[in-house]
């Protein structure tokens, strides 16, 4: 009997196999298909990140640039305004040390005074004190021509000259000159700096 179940059992065993083997294949293939199905899913994934991360890297590239660029507006600017803050004090100081010399703002004041006094019209002349008495001594002779000199210590380095009765008024101070000399010049030092 047990050859004849032999053939029979073997027959069991090969069916038995060949049947795990077709289901081994299916499990095989669908699990392939899985497999295949996830690589271009996560292909795509990574596909998407990468241009995310490029998008993002642009972006960032594109705001260091920029965020670059107005750093470097904003250093101009600053150093440009340091600059003039100091060509403006050093001027100021170089004219304040002119107008100190009382000669040379005397024989100013005496130019000026009588080219105003060519318009036949009163004018009055403001300076500190000591330069006051400077100017009234030398400018004695044009005091009967209308010329009126006064004490005004505000007026710091030089003089101010007013006409008809005060309502106009030319100030030859060390700020005034030098804020003049500043506009004259700013220009030319903004272009030095550009260069």
């Amino acid at each position: 009997m047990t050859q004849e179940l032999q053939p029979i059992l073997e027959k069991i065993q090969r069916e038995g196999v060949d049947k795990a083997r077709r289901d081994a294949d299916k499990i095989l293939s669908a699990a392939k298909a899985q497999a295949d199905k996830l690589l271009e899913a996560a292909k795509a994934e990574a596909a998407k990140l990468a241009e995310t991360a490029r998008q993002d890297a642009d972006s960032f590239s594109h705001r260091a640039e920029e965020t670059v660029r107005q750093a470097a507006r904003d250093t101009v600017s600053h150093v440009e305004g340091a600059v003039t803050k100091l060509f403006n004090n050093l001027l100021l100081s170089e004219v304040n040390t002119a107008l100190s010399k009382d000669e040379l703002v005397a024989e100013l004041a005496s130019e000026a005074v009588r080219k105003y006094l060519e318009g036949n019209t009163k004018v009055e002349l403001a300076a500190g004190e000591k330069l006051a008495a400077v100017l009234r001594a030398r400018l004695a002779n044009d005091a009967a021509e209308g010329l009126e000199i006064v004490t005004d210590e505000t007026t710091g380095s030089g003089f101010r000259v007013s006409l008809a009765d005060g309502r106009v008024e030319h100030s030859f101070t060390g700020a005034a000159v030098a804020d003049a000399l500043a506009k004259q010049l700013r220009p030319r030092l903004a272009a030095l700096m550009k260069q």
